[in-house]
C-alpha cells in the first residue's frame, strides 16, 4: 500500500456548547478505516478486518457526541493533556513557582484536571499526503499549568497498518507537558465481552510502584516475580486476580511500565494478540514509559457503540507517556518544557490480523 492511497472524509457529527463537531475517517486499500472527531481529538473508531476478512470496530467508544459528553471520565480515545496520568495533590513547583492544577481523582489531579484537552475542540487540516492534523493553544493558566503552550498533533495511517500519531508542543514559559492518547481497545471487537483472553508482551523490566491512590512511590521496582512480568505473552487475565498489594490499589492493571531502551527512539514496546479473530496490536513509541490500563473502573453505567453496557475488563488501553507524578519525582525524566524548546512525542498503534 502506499501513502498516495490514504483517503479522507470529513463529515459533521453534532454540536456542543464550545461549537460544532466534525469526524474524519481515514481510509486505506487494507481495510483500516479510522475516525476521529475534533472534539478531544477522539479516536472514535477503529476498524480492523480479522483472519477471516470479517471488519469490526476494535476501539470502545461512542456512537454519537451525546455519549462523550454526558460521560467524559473514561476519556475514551481522547487526546490528554496538558498532562497525562497523576499528578500527587495537584500540586508541583518549576522554577521557584507553586503550581496548583484542578483534583479530580481522589487527592489527585488525573490527566490534567478537568476541563482538559479530551473536551476541547481542536482545529484540524487534512495534508496532501492525507494525515489529519488537529492544533489547539492552551492559554496561560489553563488547568492551573503555567505558560501558553501552542500544540499539534497528527493523525497518519501508515504502509503497514498502523495509526501514527506525532504531538508537537511549544511554549513561551516554563511548564511541564506530557501528551498521550487514552484509545480502549478490543480486538475481538467493541462489546464483544471482557480482554481477559488477548495475549499481552510488555518490553519492560521494571515499572513504578503506586500508594493506595495510585501515585507512584518514586521507586522503580523489577517486574520479575511479580503478576507486572509480561516480558513473555501472557493472557491479561491470567494473573489479575493474584493477591498482590499492586493489583489491589488499581483493582487491576493500571500502572506505569518502565520500557526498555528509551535512548533508541521509536521502537516496538508492547504487542497485544487476540486469539479467537487473528487481530493483534503492535506499539511502537519515542516515550520512556507506557500506562497498561486494564478497564477496571468501567461499570457497566453506560452503553458504547456497540449498544453492549462497558464492565470491567472490556477494553485495555496503552497510553505512552513520561512517567506519572514525574514533577515531583527529579529521579523520573523530566517533563519539563521551557521557551526555545519543542516537545516532540511519536506513537504507533500497528494492526494485524
Amino acid at each position: 500500500m502506499s501513502l498516495d492511497a490514504v483517503s479522507v472524509a470529513q463529515e459533521a457529527w453534532g454540536s456542543t456548547p464550545a461549537g460544532a463537531v466534525d469526524r474524519y475517517t481515514l481510509s486505506n486499500g487494507s481495510g483500516l478505516r479510522v475516525s476521529v472527531l475534533t472534539y478531544g481529538g477522539i479516536v472514535q473508531s477503529i476498524e480492523v478486518p480479522d483472519r477471516g476478512g470479517n471488519t469490526a470496530n476494535v476501539a470502545l467508544g461512542f456512537a454519537s457526541i451525546q455519549g462523550y459528553l454526558d460521560n467524559p471520565g473514561p476519556y475514551f480515545g481522547a487526546i490528554i493533556g496538558r498532562y497525562g496520568n497523576r499528578i500527587a495533590k495537584g500540586q508541583f513547583t518549576i522554577d521557584g513557582l507553586a503550581v496548583q492544577v484542578p483534583v479530580n481523582d481522589g487527592p489527585n489531579s488525573l490527566h490534567g484536571g478537568t476541563p482538559g484537552f479530551d473536551q476541547r475542540i481542536w482545529e484540524a487540516t487534512v495534508t496532501d499526503d492525507g494525515a489529519l492534523v488537529l492544533h489547539h493553544v492552551s492559554p496561560d493558566g489553563d488547568q492551573g499549568f503555567p505558560g501558553t503552550l501552542w500544540v499539534t498533533v497528527t493523525y497518519r495511517l501508515t504502509a503497514d497498518n498502523g495509526l501514527r500519531i506525532d504531538y508537537r508542543a511549544t511554549t513561551d514559559t516554563a511548564t511541564v507537558v506530557n501528551l498521550t492518547n487514552h484509545s480502549y481497545f478490543n480486538l475481538a471487537g467493541d462489546g464483544s465481552g471482557n480482554v481477559y483472553d488477548h495475549v499481552l508482551r510488555i518490553d519492560a523490566d521494571a515499572f513504578t510502584p503506586v500508594d493506595a491512590t495510585l501515585i507512584p512511590t518514586g521507586e522503580i521496582a523489577p517486574v520479575d516475580g511479580t503478576p507486572l512480568d509480561f516480558r513473555t505473552p501472557t493472557a491479561i487475565g491470567e494473573r489479575i486476580r493474584e493477591d498482590h498489594t499492586q493489583l489491589r490499589y488499581g483493582s487491576g492493571y493500571d500502572h506505569n511500565w518502565v520500557l526498555n531502551n528509551p535512548e533508541a527512539g521509536l521502537r516496538v514496546v508492547a504487542h497485544v494478540a487476540e486469539p479467537g479473530t487473528g487481530r493483534s496490536l503492535t506499539v511502537h513509541t519515542t516515550e520512556p514509559g507506557m500506562q497498561f490500563y486494564s478497564g477496571n473502573f468501567l461499570t457497566g453505567t453506560f452503553a458504547g457503540a456497540s449498544g453492549h453496557l462497558y464492565r470491567q475488563g472490556d477494553g485495555l488501553a496503552l497510553e505512552t507517556q513520561h512517567f506519572p507524578d514525574s514533577p515531583n519525582h527529579p529521579q523520573f525524566p523530566t517533563t519539563e518544557l521551557r521557551p526555545g524548546q519543542t516537545y516532540e512525542s511519536t506513537t504507533v498503534y500497528e494492526f494485524g490480523w
